[in-house]
């Protein structure tokens, strides 16, 4: 049964809503005019029921006394205000009052009763699954909750690190109608490559050396429940492929086995990386990308969500101050007006450790300003530099820091960039070792027939090329366009002979030179190793 206190300050709309609650026979509604009346109205109520209607000025001292009263032994009951239009809550007092919704007066007391059941009811939700916060981005993903929990479909979790994906990867087997079967966590990242297979399928006796003895792994041990797969982008190409074969066909075989284990299991895999980028650059099968993404939740960073801070703060000092056996009254506004102007670079991980560091440490029974650390005294911002993996973060348009999509791009545009200047570098020595190519290029051309395509009758023999050692770069390039090592003649142009094949040509005849040693090739030929590299794959040369 539901518990609702409503106010007395204004006595006229109190009364409406009394009635309208008691059509209800799952509601009592009780009319309260005091924080004593209060609390003995919720004595030995359960606190996920209760809900507190606030029908008087938010800034009179009575409707703060009500409510610290309530929540003096445990979390803050659900509060609903009613305001008049034009009235707005400052926001100090929405936080301290704990205000999760507004509605103008003269309120309809039904929509009144729909308001306070909906709110009961994501109490309840926040309780059971044991996300904090009343900002809209909560609401959405306590929504998803709820709708995805019941089907059994592969969910994926994307936010940043510390965003709580565990959290949320256990609410939806709490919540499911596999709550009572294994809930089994992985993360694919803290287990070496060589033994991830092993961990996630199991063995057979004598697959490998060590297999002492059979092993069941996490799907068979998960059978019937839920698989946490943490950071999925982790996972080596090979295991990718058996999961997708599981996430199909719901079976597979150990390591070492030879016949296949049906198993009924619901995979919810998470991640702080871009997946969508990762499948780009071949790091991960688009396949099971869109295997796994059947259901999205993402869970956006602290700093998006800062009107959760001083919530998530309060709730983790009651935590720690009743785990510890500390009396604390809370956190001074100073002091907390710091905590909320501060990114959180770690989120809700790193902020529930540095509460348990001050509830241990704080000397006095208030956390003040001065108990807090610099660098989050200071306000340090977080100004992350996308890597080549980038995390997986929505990032904000104010920010400085690029989307994964621009720096794609931009890291292309560079790579292009330095082929470009490579090739520029190889013109100009091809210039410089061949001077009458230019010479050529200036006389006159023939009827129908440039000058530039014209090109010596013959090479002249030449001695074989001589080991590398002692001899200088300039001069095994010359000696690599001229012959190869076996003394036949090198590098020939004739007309229609294209780029591509001069190039191939020269690369083949300077790897030769210097003994297939691939540095020494880059230095002779005027370029990169990279680049050399690259053209090796591109002409498919062997070197």
């Amino acid at each position: 049964m539901a518990t609702i206190l409503i106010t007395t300050a204004d006595l006229q709309a109190a009364t409406r809503l009394q009635i309208a609650f008691a059509r209800r026979p799952e509601d009592e509604a009780i009319l309260v005019a005091g924080p004593r009346e209060a609390a003995a109205a919720v004595e030995g109520k359960d606190e996920e029921d209760v809900a507190v209607v606030l029908t008087g000025d938010l800034q009179a001292e009575g409707s703060r006394r009500i409510v610290q009263a309530l929540s003096q032994d445990g979390p803050r009951p659900g509060v609903l205000a009613l305001v008049f239009d034009g009235e707005v809550a400052g926001a100090d007092v929405a936080l301290e009052l704990g205000i999760d919704e507004t509605l103008t007066k003269p309120a309809d007391p039904e929509e009144v009763v729909l308001v306070v059941h909906r709110l009961l009811e994501r109490r309840r939700l926040q309780r059971g699954t044991g996300i904090v916060g009343q900002s809209e981005a909560v609401r959405e993903v306590l929504e998803r909750v709820a709708q995805i929990a019941p089907v059994g479909s592969t969910v994926l979790i994307t936010g940043e690190s510390g965003t709580g994906k565990e959290l949320v990867a256990r609410a939806l087997h709490h919540l499911s109608p596999r709550r009572g079967r294994p809930f089994i966590a992985i993360n694919c990242a803290a287990v070496p490559e060589t033994l991830l297979e092993s961990e996630l399928f199991g063995h057979e006796k004598g697959a490998f050396t060590g297999a002492s003895s059979l092993r069941k792994g996490m799907f068979e041990l998960a059978n019937a429940g839920t698989i946490l797969l943490d950071e999925i982008s982790e996972m080596p190409w090979a295991t990718q492929t058996k999961l997708l074969r599981v996430l199909e066909q719901r079976e597979f075989m150990r390591v070492g086995g030879e016949r296949p284990i049906h198993v009924d299991v619901r995979v919810i895999a998470a991640t702080n990386r871009l997946l969508k980028e990762s499948v780009a650059l071949g790091e991960f099968r688009r396949d099971l990308y869109y295997r796994l993404a059947v259901l999205h939740i993402h869970l956006p960073p602290l700093r998006e969500r800062r009107e959760d801070v001083a919530l998530l703060v309060r709730e983790f000092i009651r935590q720690f101050s009743r785990e510890y056996g500390r009396e604390f009254r809370g956190i001074a506004p100073e002091a907390l007006d710091m905590l909320v102007r501060y990114d959180w670079p770690g989120n809700i991980r790193e902020l529930r450790n540095l509460i348990e560091s001050m509830v241990v440490l704080a000397p006095g029974s208030v956390i003040r300003p001065e108990d807090i650390p610099t660098e989050v005294r200071g306000g340090t911002t977080r100004r992350a530099t996308l890597a080549t993996t980038a995390p997986l973060v929505p990032r904000r348009a104010a920010e400085v820091t690029p989307p994964p999509e621009m720096e794609f791009i931009f890291r292309t545009l560079v790579e292009l960039k330095l082929d470009v200047e490579d090739l520029r570098r190889e013109f100009e020595e091809y210039k410089r070792r061949h001077p009458e190519l230019l010479d050529r290029a200036r006389e006159p051309a023939e009827a129908g027939r440039p000058a530039w395509v014209e090109a010596p009758a013959e090479a002249e023999p030449v001695e074989p090329a001589a080991p590398w050692e002692g001899r200088e770069v300039a001069e095994v390039a010359a000696v690599a366009a001229e012959s190869d090592a076996s003394g036949d003649p090198g590098i020939r142009f004739q007309p229609g002979m294209r780029m591509e094949e001069l190039e191939r040509a020269a690369i083949i005849a300077t790897l030769r030179a210097v003994g297939g040693n691939r540095r020494k090739a880059a230095e002779a030929l005027g370029i990169g190793e990279r680049t050399l590299y690259r053209k090796l794959k591109e002409y498919d040369i062997q070197a």
